[in-house]
């Protein structure tokens, strides 16, 4: 049997570097032993609401998602187990009929704007991390990623950020940096702190397997 995987968890506002620090974790560890779960995969399934009413809920707040069915695929899969991770629509706020599987990896990246907000997910956590990006490059991030990526109007994209985007942040996103175990400025492109993380997540892996080989 396997040791348990090392579950990391990548924090920080929208737009703020967290899916390229992912990345270049995976590039530096190896894709095979490295899985990525995003918590905007769990966003509540808004199919049973009429589309005017989709586009009006606040996806900033911690109740936009659905933290149970979370909490329960991350149990699973730090029990070697394999789950079934939802698929989002972002253009239709509801979820696909389509599912990816995932497990059998040695180092679980959980990445969301959210997760060092909740205890629950804290406590699964090995390594907290916090992604600190100044507000003006995150706004620019997030609308180039909204216009190519998500389909979405200028017009929507600021109405979001100023009525949702920026108020959650300040009330939770940001907030939540006093659990971070390690704070990252400039995300993926700090490489210093990259590869001090790189050489814990290695430690930790190597003291579960020796853990492990010693319960045989």
């Amino acid at each position: 049997m396997k040791s348990r995987p090392v579950l990391i968890g990548i924090a920080g506002g929208s737009g703020s570097g967290k899916t390229l620090v992912a990345q270049t974790l995976i590039d530096l560890l190896g894709s095979d032993r490295v899985v990525v779960i995003q918590q905007d995969a769990y966003y509540k399934d808004l199919s049973h609401l009429p589309f005017e009413e989709r586009v009006k809920q606040n996806f900033d707040h911690p109740d936009a998602f659905d933290e149970e069915l979370l909490v329960e695929h991350l149990e699973a899969l730090l029990a070697g187990q394999t789950v079934q991770q939802p698929v989002y629509d972002f253009t239709k706020h509801t979820r696909k009929r389509e599912t990816i599987p995932l497990g059998g990896h040695d180092i679980i990246i959980l990445e969301g704007i959210l997760i060092l907000q909740s205890e629950r997910l804290r406590r699964m956590m090995d390594i907290k991390i916090y992604v600190d990006t100044d507000a003006d490059v995150r706004l620019i991030r997030r609308l180039r990623r909204d216009l190519i990526e998500r389909g979405r109007s200028v017009e929507s994209i600021l109405s979001q950020y100023e009525n949702s985007v920026r108020p959650m942040h300040l009330q939770f996103v940001e907030p939540s940096k006093r659990y971070a175990d390690i704070i990252i400025p400039e995300g993926g492109k700090n490489m210093v702190a990259i590869d001090l993380l790189k050489t814990k997540i290695e430690s930790l892996l190597r003291e579960r397997e020796s853990v492990r080989q010693e319960k045989k």
